[in-house]
């Protein structure tokens, strides 16, 4: 900023442009200024592109901050996450308590039963019901790539949340103006998903049965 700064004492200003007695008087800029002052304006240049390379970024952060991506709606997007792992294992359990069930009973009337057709029949049940258990195991994969996902998602948080930091907080976005998210219409607008246990001021499967009622 220096060296800047003295080769703008050197350089003519306009009034001296137009002035034949100034400007014989001005000073010829050396190659070795005219070399500094080309690397200060490609300088200049460069900053500009980070400052718009920044500017940019702060409108995207912006942009998650507005729709809540990273504050409320980032434990939410987790919660939410968490309880298809969770819904997905109840679910599971329920199915697999109901084929063990069957399979109890099964086993009971294979052994009852005399070889022939019911006996046949029986048997063919109890294959299915084992092709059941089988299909089952899709609920431990399902978890442990939701897992994943749930890490990755809070591992940009934070970077999300340390790049705020640096630029001021969010007080420093305040007057960044953020991109528009696309309005949902028709049904898309009515679908939020099933509610979460920790929500609040939401409609109750009871509440629903009641309108009925």
């Amino acid at each position: 900023m220096r060296a800047i700064a003295e080769l703008k004492s050197g350089v003519p200003g306009p009034a001296a442009a137009h002035d034949p007695g100034v400007a014989a008087e001005a000073p010829v800029m050396s190659q070795d200024d005219a070399r500094k002052l080309a690397e200060a304006r490609e300088l200049k240049q460069e900053l500009r592109q980070i400052y718009e390379a920044i500017s940019e970024t702060k409108r995207e952060i912006a942009t998650l901050h507005n729709a809540g991506l990273y504050e409320s709606e980032a434990a939410g997007v987790s919660d939410e996450l968490g309880a298809i792992v969770g819904h997905t294992e109840k679910a599971t359990e329920d199915i697999l308590s109901a084929a063990e069930g069957v399979d109890n009973d099964i086993t009971t009337l294979i052994a009852a039963l005399k070889e022939g057709q019911n006996h046949d029949l029986a048997c063919d049940i109890q294959e299915r019901v084992v092709a059941i258990f089988e299909a089952c195991n899709f609920q431990d994969l399902t978890g442990q790539r939701i897992t994943k996902v749930v890490d990755t998602l809070r591992f940009v948080d934070e970077r999300i949340n340390k790049m705020m930091a640096i630029w001021g907080g969010t007080g420093a976005f305040a007057e960044v103006i953020p991109v528009e998210r696309d309005e949902r219409n028709g049904d898309r607008a009515l679908l939020n998903g099933p509610a979460l246990e920790s929500d609040e001021d939401v409609a109750s499967q009871d509440d629903i049965d009641a309108l009925f009622d």
